[in-house]
C-alpha cells in the first residue's frame, strides 16, 4: 500500500470515531507504528495561569499519568523547551530540535530529563491554527523515535485532522453530516490549498478577490463539519472532492 493509500485510510479510520477518547485511541493506533506512543494536545495556556486551571486546556491527552501530574504541579508548561521552540518555529518539529535550537537552562534541562524519565525521551510537536484563529499544541513522544520525512508528513497530516476531529465531535453534539454539495469555485479553493497555497495565491491564481477565496473555503470547511483548513482538505480527499 502506498503512503497516499495509508494516509487516506488512517483518515477514514479517524474520521469514524464516534468520541474524542476513540480519536485519541484511534490516533495513537497510527503513530504508534513510528515510535510516538503518547499524546497531548491542548491550548497554551498564558504564563502564571494557576495550576489548577491548566488541564482545562487540554483537549487530548494520554500521557503516562503521574508524569502529567508533575508536569502541572512543576508549572513545567512555562520552562518547556519544546513549548518555547514551538511558539517560535510555528511548524512541526521533533523534540530533539528543540534543544539543539534554544538556550537550554536548569528548569528547562529538568523538564526534559523528568520526561525521560517517562520513556518520553523524543518526539514530534507543532501547532495547529484554526481557522478560527485558535492555536492548539500538540505533541506526541515516545522512548525511540525515527521518522522518515515522508512519515513525518503523514503523522502530522493525521495529528492535525485527529484534533479537527475532536474539535468537530465537541462543536457538532451530535449532528450527521451526510451528503453534501461543493460548488465547483469551493473545489477549486481546496484543491490549491491541499498543495500548500495560500488565500492570497488562490486568488491570484483563480483571478478573484483574497476575501472571495477566503469564503470559499470557509464555506467548503463549514460544509464538511471540519475546525480547521488541514481537516477541511483531508475530508474532502476523503470524501473525493478532490483527486
Amino acid at each position: 500500500m502506498g503512503m497516499f493509500d495509508r494516509t487516506l485510510e488512517y483518515i477514514d479510520h479517524l474520521q469514524h470515531a464516534g468520541t474524542a477518547a476513540a480519536v485519541c485511541e484511534r490516533l495513537l493506533g497510527i503513530t504508534s507504528n513510528f515510535g510516538l506512543t503518547a499524546l497531548m494536545a491542548g491550548t497554551v495556556p498564558q504564563p502564571g495561569t494557576p495550576r489548577g486551571q491548566q488541564k482545562d486546556h487540554v483537549l487530548l491527552c494520554d500521557w503516562p499519568g503521574e508524569w502529567l501530574e508533575r508536569y502541572v504541579a512543576r508549572n513545567y508548561v512555562d520552562h518547556d523547551p519544546v513549548v518555547s521552540h514551538m511558539k517560535q518555529l510555528q511548524a512541526p518539529f521533533q523534540w530533539r530540535e528543540a534543544s539543539q535550537n534554544i538556550v537550554i537552562d536548569k528548569s528547562s534541562d529538568e523538564v526534559m530529563g523528568d520526561a525521560r524519565e517517562f520513556r518520553l525521551r523524543d518526539g514530534l510537536a507543532f501547532p495547529l491554527v484554526t481557522l478560527e484563529g485558535q492555536i492548539v499544541m500538540v505533541s506526541l513522544g515516545g522512548e525511540s523515535v525515527e521518522l522518515s520525512e515522508a512519515e513525518f508528513g503523514i503523522v502530522s497530516l493525521a495529528s492535525t485532522y485527529a484534533i479537527g476531529r475532536a474539535m468537530q465531535l465537541h462543536t457538532m453534539a451530535g449532528k450527521v453530516i451526510d451528503h453534501i454539495e461543493l460548488t465547483p469555485r469551493e473545489r477549486e479553493c481546496l484543491q490549491w490549498a491541499a498543495v500548500g497555497k495560500s488565500e492570497w495565491e488562490i486568488s491570484q491564481i483563480l483571478g478573484i478577490s483574497e476575501h472571495t477565496s477566503e469564503k470559499h473555503l470557509l464555506n467548503a470547511k463549514g460544509k464538511l463539519g471540519a475546525a480547521n483548513r488541514v481537516q477541511a482538505v483531508a475530508e474532502a480527499i476523503r470524501r473525493g472532492y478532490i483527486s
